[in-house]
């Protein structure tokens, strides 16, 4: 697929990315449906002297989850260029390689997982264009394997995407886009997508909408759980975490403190990116209720644990925190943030 492999080179090599325009969001982005990719074999030209078994195909998908894991403790500022080298130097020739059709299918949906997955890591770093690249050839792979689980996912990153930015209408389009798409999803997929819809709703200021699928997901989970709860993926952490954002944008700023905190306590050890991120968002609304003590304590948790996560989101966070406990400083416990912060920090984020 030799997009796929232009993308990659482009992502190896940062210079390109620049010349090429790919760090902007477009509201405006043509995301095919999943009647489009469907089935889609024709992309992938065979014929080549490599032939492909399972064993490849577990190999991919084994690298994609190392990958993930990495990100998860990480961020992906590292991370990403070499899920971006490993899809151009490996799996693009699986793409391309001859086997039997069950194993072709199966290699272009690890293929999907592990474009989604970069295209996850591009926007932790603000690269937004080229998110939505690797967002939609995860969306053509996922169509040509078949892979509804992936096309569904995929769609829910792209919403979570635009919501982070602001754009409500197109973030409750795709979230919409996706739980139509998944009629055979189990719950936890369901409570995974509903959350987000409840996000997107709470966005463009939607109560009814919003808290109806608040409790679509919130029921969803508690029959996902009673399954079993597998690590690593949509659970009541990150249910806790939907709830928070639905309150906070429909104006319950206390509510969604509690909800963050909960969140915070649900979550796995491994999930340390995104324990210093919403730690530095609960402590942003904490100082909006007044606690500017809870707030700082709260803050020097995210703070203690940065150095360890190389992520644009985090520094955004970071950013965010110094700005606003300056003018603080006058208290004990902010000035001692302030301190730490001023040490920890490049004085480029201060």
């Amino acid at each position: 697929m030799e997009g796929l492999i232009e993308l990659g080179r482009q992502d190896m090599d940062p210079s390109r990315r620049g010349v090429l325009g790919v760090g902007l969001f477009s509201v405006a982005l043509t995301v095919p449906g999943w009647p489009d990719v469907l089935g889609r074999l024709e992309a992938f030209k065979t014929g080549r002297a490599t032939r492909i078994g399972m064993p490849e195909v577990d190999m991919v998908i084994d690298m994609t989850a190392k990958v993930s894991e990495l990100d998860d403790q990480f961020g992906g500022r590292h991370a990403r260029p070499m899920a971006a080298a490993f899809l151009v130097n490996t799996v693009a020739g699986y793409l391309h390689a001859d086997g039997p059709e069950k194993v072709r299918r199966a290699m272009m949906a690890a293929a999907s997982d592990l474009s989604y997955l970069t295209g996850y890591m591009a926007v932790d770093e603000g690269l937004h264009g080229l998110a939505q690249r690797y967002y939609v050839k995860a969306l053509e792979l996922a169509g040509a394997a078949d892979d509804h689980l992936t096309y569904c996912t995929t769609l829910r990153g792209m919403s979570v995407q635009a919501v982070d930015l602001g754009h409500g209408s197109k973030a409750m389009a795709l979230a919409d886009a996706a739980a139509a798409a998944s009629p055979a999803a189990g719950p936890r997929m369901r409570a995974f997508l509903a959350g987000q819809q409840a996000h997107s709703a709470a966005l463009l200021g939607d109560r009814t909408v919003a808290l109806r699928h608040i409790r679509e997901a919130e029921a969803e989970m508690d029959r996902a759980e009673s399954r079993g709860k597998p690590f690593g993926s949509y659970d009541p952490s990150s249910l806790n975490y939907h709830v928070s954002q639905v309150r906070y944008e429909l104006g319950d700023v206390a509510g969604s403190v509690e909800a963050m905190e909960q969140s915070d306590q649900l979550r796995f050890g491994v999930y340390r990116r995104a324990r210093v991120r919403h730690r530095a968002t609960l402590a942003e609304r904490q100082l909006r209720l007044g606690h500017l003590e809870a707030a700082c304590r709260t803050w020097r948790t995210a703070l203690d644990e940065w150095p360890m996560v190389q992520s644009g989101r985090a520094d955004d966070r970071m950013r965010t925190m110094v700005k606003l406990i300056k003018p603080h400083t006058g208290n004990a416990h902010a000035r001692s943030l302030y301190e730490q912060a001023r040490a920890t920090l490049p004085s480029s984020m201060h």
